[in-house]
């Protein structure tokens, strides 16, 4: 029932492309685009105003890490459907030759238990029951990795990096045709007072597009947070309004603390990498399955010739199946690692994957797809079980003139995460990211709810490097269709050796360890019959992937920007 209801949400068309759309007090003089080239840098992100305010503070002599402070607060303002300070984020930094892997993701409160989305009946909630309200609520994590990020490599005092979203909070921001459509869209938000208040007009109808919109709670909160750094946020009044409106919401009430929220911690981890022919792909570890399932993927790819044209029959076959087996696998074993044990090495071993590659046939899809033993898996106790990820999610990739980069993957899970509004921002619902069973054949899973423990999660943040050194920056929104978009867009950049902005308007498709799911209105169409005839169960739908890259050009860098959603590049 679960994959059911993934594959309707990923039917459902977030938005109308909003690719033209310009702020009309843009004063920057650059044409709104999703190619871009730079000598010195580039900046590609989900919204105009978020790339412009990451341009200001490289302008000013900032790092990529400022700059990247700097778009995600604006963009919590104008795209909060998507992501933002009341949710959770995970971040690749790139310098000289070091590569920093930093967890902002959102951790469960310490009451939780694993029976906490079951019914008295001892059944799993349906997913919206789940989700609306405080019950889903994880205790956020973006600004704390962000605050660790920048005290690491930031150039910038913290407070310049909060002007341009005070500025645009205060003086107000234009609704654009996205955020349009997915407050006409939803079902849920005006349940909440503060968000119906924000979102709607009197007589119900949402946001205008066009219309100019100001959040003068969340400047306050900015200004706060630009003076008393993330601890102004997880300790004080912000903190007691999260606690009060996660624990006294009528529908669903949650049991976050004050306690929870103050002892939040960002993790630095040590990123994941992995082969590719020639190339070199890192990622971001568990509890992030995103780096380790693309790079299985990509493993799995080195030894089939993909062609030099996109879009084949035979291309989409052997990817589809090497990410069946790799969501196999993640499905099995991939999880928060400070809670369960994760054959991590294992899992991508070159030799472990090439067997997992020979599964695969030239002509006929596999009949069944079960989960690998990697080496350090003998001894694993826990069980895989599915759990319901959305897509309202961001994405943003930026290049410094030092050479220095971000790759960082945002989210409040669903879109405006719980419908919960606190002084002017949402709630997540990241809590729904675990798998609601508990148990499964007797055994624990691996993906089950915990106190402290992280949900896992798709988002995959990636870098490529050649011989020369960092090669590309890239990822994308999409819940766990992530994993296929970036593989897909890796496919097009280093086998049909497409450029940014093209490979990631190629059409989408892929397997989230099901049926082939092919993107409508694109010429993947075709390739159904074909695909049904080597024995593939099919699906073609909307799919609303949002990848934000820089490519590395003889003269510098090429940035693109996903034409589904409304984000641009710009280069300098």
């Amino acid at each position: 029932m679960k994959n059911i209801l993934i594959l309707l949400f990923l039917s459902v068309s977030c938005g109308a492309s909003a690719a033209g759309f310009n702020p009309p007090e843009a004063s920057t003089g650059v044409r709104l685009q999703q190619r871009a080239t730079g000598m010195h840098g580039m900046v590609a992100a989900a919204n105009p105003y978020a790339v412009r305010a990451a341009m200001e503070m490289l302008n000013m002599g900032g790092d990529a890490a400022d700059a990247a402070v700097a778009a995600q607060m604006v963009l919590n303002l104008v795209e909060p459907q998507s992501s933002g300070i009341g949710g959770g984020a995970f971040l690749l930094y790139y310098s000289k030759g070091k590569i920093s892997a930093f967890d902002g993701r959102e951790t469960a409160p310490s009451a939780d238990t694993p029976e906490l989305f079951l019914d008295k009946k001892g059944e799993p909630l349906e997913f919206y029951d789940a989700v609306v309200g405080g019950k889903s609520v994880g205790v956020p994590g973006t600004l704390r990795m962000l605050e660790m990020v920048h005290k690491k490599y930031g150039r910038l005092p913290w407070k310049t990096l909060f002007r341009p979203a005070i500025d645009l909070c205060e003086k107000g921001f234009i609704v654009s045709p996205r955020l349009h459509v997915l407050l006409s869209k939803d079902r849920y938000l005006k349940l909440n007072e503060a968000a119906r208040a924000y979102f709607y007009h009197e007589d119900g109808s949402a946001r205008s597009i066009g219309e100019k919109l100001k959040n003068p709670g969340l400047a306050r909160v900015f200004r706060k947070i630009a003076k008393g750094g993330a601890d102004a946020f997880y300790n004080g009044k912000i903190a007691s309004d999260i606690v009060e409106a996660v624990r006294t919401n009528e529908r669903n009430p949650g049991l976050m603390t004050l306690a929870d929220l103050s002892v939040y911690r960002a993790v630095e981890r040590e990123a994941v990498c992995g082969s590719y022919r020639t190339w070199k792909i890192c990622g971001m570890p568990p509890p992030s399955s995103g780096g380790v399932t693309v790079i299985q993927i990509m493993g799995m790819l080195s030894g089939f010739d993909l062609g030099k044209a996109p879009e084949t029959e035979q291309a989409v076959h052997w990817i589809a199946e090497a990410e069946r087996l790799a969501f196999a696998d993640r499905d099995r074993y991939l999880a928060d690692p400070d809670f369960v044990p994760v054959p991590l090495p294992g899992m991508i071993d070159p030799s472990y994957l090439a067997s997992r590659a020979s599964l695969i046939e030239k002509s006929e899809a596999m009949k069944h797809v079960f989960p690998g033993k990697p080496p350090g898996s003998e001894k694993i106790k826990t069980e895989g079980a599915g759990a319901m990820e959305f897509h309202s999610t961001s994405h943003l990739s930026i290049v410094d003139k030092w050479g220095n980069a971000v790759s960082m993957t945002s989210s409040i899970e669903n879109a405006f995460g719980s419908r919960v509004m606190v002084d002017g921002f949402m709630l997540n619902n990241e809590l729904t990211d675990f798998s609601f069973l508990p148990e499964k054949d007797g055994q624990p899973v691996a993906n089950r709810v915990g106190p402290k423990k992280r949900p896992r999660s798709s988002m995959a943040p990636i870098f490529v490097f050649d011989g020369k050194g960092l090669y590309a920056v890239l990822g994308s929104p999409g819940g766990p269709f992530i994993i296929d978009i970036v593989a897909k867009t890796l496919v097009a950049l280093l086998d049909w050796h497409l450029d940014m902005a093209d490979a990631a308007a190629l059409p989408d498709f892929g397997s989230i360890g099901g049926p082939i799911l092919l993107e409508k209105g694109t010429p993947l169409e075709a390739l159904r019959n074909p695909l049904e005839k080597r024995g593939h169960e099919t699906r073609i739908m909307d799919l609303n992937s949002g990848v934000h890259g820089v490519l590395r050009m003889p003269t510098g860098w090429q940035g693109g920007a996903d034409p589904r959603r409304e984000g641009i590049a710009i280069g300098y």
